[in-house]
């Protein structure tokens, strides 16, 4: 997919909605790790994502704009339905631990709705965010790369991928995954997630999976008439047949922990998105605090109060 310069892509004032984390590792990653505070400990991932989400306001201007972080490394309401999610990750090291706590203080200082919860994820408070401002008549920009939320873009919705500037709409996700938006926690729940620990169906790949779906819709209808699989033209049919009769209360499981919750405590009103003035203090002692430069604070200034 080609890459889409976002400043000039039409649309009303979406709300631009930040997964958060994923800017931190990758700034963790990425940023050398010469960067220290006043105290001598790493800072590099919180000096990385504040550049970035200087970058973000300065490039796009946003009127609505929040940014979600996970609080829910091990208490997600996914980990009751399913103790080995994301059991195969290690918790972050406490250096990083620390940077994560530094970024949401940056961007409240900021003025920038900041959301984490306990019990449920960023993509979760995300999707419900997304959900409130589609019933008030609002588009969103869910500023990640995870394929996951996919499942949320309604037509007037995008994703962007910030790092690699490619931004796409429902038809990017049949693109990227074979399948449609309302499709993708069914898909995932049949091939699994290895990132998070999600086994999936055994034996059902990627295409064998859009293949399915694209014949019976979704997953229930699929299993409701599993004994149509082994008439389809598809390689193994028949074993795949049995191998969804196996394990199909499993993949019902999956389909909850693919799906990003809606409900999830998030503000009402679309003015409650609205960047605030900066609280000038606080921002100037974390600045103090983290050593940052005469660049990122002129840039910190400039942003302020742009739509209190």
């Amino acid at each position: 997919m080609d890459a889409v310069n976002v400043s000039a892509t039409p649309n009303a004032a979406p709300a631009y909605l930040v997964d958060g984390s994923l800017y931190v590792f990758r700034a963790w990653h990425s940023m050398p790790d010469e960067f220290t505070d006043r105290d001598g400990h790493p800072v590099n991932a919180v000096h990385g994502y504040t550049r970035f989400l200087c970058e973000l306001i300065e490039r796009v201007r946003p009127l609505h704009l929040m940014v979600a972080f996970d609080a829910a490394l091990t208490t997600s309401f996914r980990n009751n339905l399913y103790p080995p999610y994301k059991a195969n990750r290690e918790l972050p090291p406490p250096d990083l631990e620390r940077q994560f706590e530094l970024c949401r203080a940056v961007t409240e200082a900021m003025g920038v709705t900041t959301l984490a919860h306990h019990t449920y994820e960023a993509d979760d408070l995300i999707g419900s965010m997304l959900w409130t401002l589609r019933a008030q008549g609002i588009d969103s920009v869910i500023v990640s790369a995870d394929k996951d939320f996919g499942q949320l873009l309604g037509e007037r919705d995008a994703q962007w991928d910030f790092a690699r500037n490619r931004r796409w709409g429902p038809d990017g996700v049949m693109e990227k995954l074979g399948v449609q938006p309302h499709q993708v926690a069914d898909y995932l729940a049949l091939t699994g997630d290895a990132v998070d620990n999600i086994p999936g169906v055994p034996g059902v790949g990627a295409k064998t999976a859009a293949a399915l779906l694209s014949h019976f819709g979704d997953l229930e209808s699929l299993l409701e008439r599993v004994d149509e699989v082994p008439y389809l033209r598809l390689r193994g049919a028949a074993a795949c047949a049995g191998r969804l009769r196996e394990h199909a209360e499993s993949a019902r499981l999956f389909a909850r922990i693919t799906r990003i919750a809606l409900d999830a405590p998030v503000p009402e009103r679309a003015d409650d998105l609205h960047r605030k003035p900066r609280d000038a203090t606080r921002l100037d002692e974390l600045c103090d605090q983290l050593r940052f430069g005469p660049l990122t604070r002129s840039r910190l200034k400039a942003l302020d109060g742009e739509h209190a």
